[in-house]
């Protein structure tokens, strides 16, 4: 693939920088985290971003998006990482509206998708589960009439405590699996406050014999989980953009920092074994962005990206750590201050490097994939 950006995508990277720098500072990070009744959510930003055009990057034209990529959304991923921007882009943009804008029917793309150009609809997708493969989900879909209800426990949701709609994945008696829009509101349906490392709240969503009708099945219900796998690839090469503008944000800190912090009448940043540690910091920053990058192409193109995706979950999920935690001892005693944004990026890599399986569990994938691959001799 070709790794330089289109005018366009580097148009999307510099008008949404310029909107998160402006809204997401410091303070309004810290009143939102120091607020424990709310949501994580700047409502003024998300209005922002949507009177900018930017959340419907993936939305098809006929509803009101500009019908771009994921590639395109990478870019604005990786802006709100920079920020660790406290609003629900990666919920919506990454996990939720690709499956609407590939597998959604005409009726369900237009009851949502112009409401997520907008800004007045958040969507989010409900894939995680305390234990057991996460394609096999053990939330079951039980025919009823012409509908379906659903019986559950889903974890770990983000924006799980804003979303209008929720995309379930489960799994019917038969053994099928399928993606189904619940609404969080309404009845045999529970949503709990979970509290994480990054501060910014998510969701257990309880089902309990909750109904849908028929038309809340999107895309195909079949035993290859066709759309909770292109649901989780998408969704993870997200996570890996928003991991590359983390590790960008720390780096440019640990920068800043290294090159004004004197030791022994010299900048710090001068020290051999200091420089040694930038040095490889910023290797696998550019790691992170590159296979992030391969990844959302491939899948952009329509082509099969199991081991790609793999392999940019694996380097976001080590890379990241390692970037973030170079970040906080290159800066100290500054690395562990709360009004010092350094720390921000060091606990948002930890939920992202965990987020959809950490490095462990996308090597054990990988080497999956590799070992099904026939060999040619």
């Amino acid at each position: 693939m070709d790794f330089s950006r289109t005018d366009e995508q580097v148009a999307i990277a510099d008008l949404a920088g310029q909107i998160l720098a402006k809204h997401a500072t410091p303070e309004r990070l810290r009143t939102l985290e120091d607020d424990p009744a709310g949501t994580g959510t700047d409502t003024e930003l998300w209005a922002a971003l949507a009177e900018a055009n930017l959340l419907g990057l993936t939305v098809p034209t006929d509803h009101g998006g500009s019908g771009l990529g994921l590639v395109e959304a990478c870019e604005l991923l990786e802006q709100a990482g920079r920020t660790v921007a406290p609003v629900p882009l990666l919920a919506t943009v990454a996990y939720a509206v690709p499956v609407l804008a590939q597998h959604g029917s005409p009726e369900q793309q237009a009851a949502w998708l112009p409401g997520v150009v907008a800004g007045d609809v958040v969507l989010t997708a409900a894939l995680v589960e305390a234990l057991g493969d996460p394609l096999q989900p053990g939330t079951v879909a039980s025919p009823d009439g012409d509908g379906w209800v659903i019986s559950g426990t889903k974890v770990c949701v983000p924006a799980g405590l804003v979303a209008d709609r929720v995309l379930v994945a489960a799994s019917t008696p038969t053994g099928e699996v399928g993606l189904f829009l619940v609404d969080p509101a309404q009845a045999g349906v529970t949503v709990s406050r979970q509290d994480t490392v990054s501060r910014v709240p998510e969701a257990m969503i309880e089902l309990d014999g909750a109904r849908v009708g028929a038309d809340a099945l999107v895309g195909p219900l079949d035993g290859d989980a066709t759309t909770v796998v292109f649901a989780r690839q998408h969704a993870m090469v997200g996570i890996a953009a928003f991991m590359t503008g983390v590790a960008e944000a720390a780096l440019k800190l640990t920068a800043d920092y290294t090159s004004t912090r004197e030791q022994f009448g010299r900048p710090i940043a001068t020290f051999q074994a200091v420089g040694q540690r930038a040095a490889n910091a910023f290797i696998d920053t550019q790691a992170i962005r590159l296979t992030t990058l391969h990844a959302a192409w491939l899948l952009d193109a329509g082509r099969d990206a199991a081991k790609e995706v793999a392999v940019a979950k694996f380097f976001a999920s080590e890379a990241g750590q390692r970037v973030t935690r170079a970040a906080q001892h290159l800066h100290g005693g500054m690395g562990v201050d709360r009004d010092y944004p350094v720390h921000r990026y060091y606990l948002w890599s930890k939920q992202l490097e965990l987020t959809l399986g950490g490095a462990s569990r996308q090597l054990t994938s990988l080497g999956r994939i590799l070992a099904e691959e026939p060999v040619e001799l």
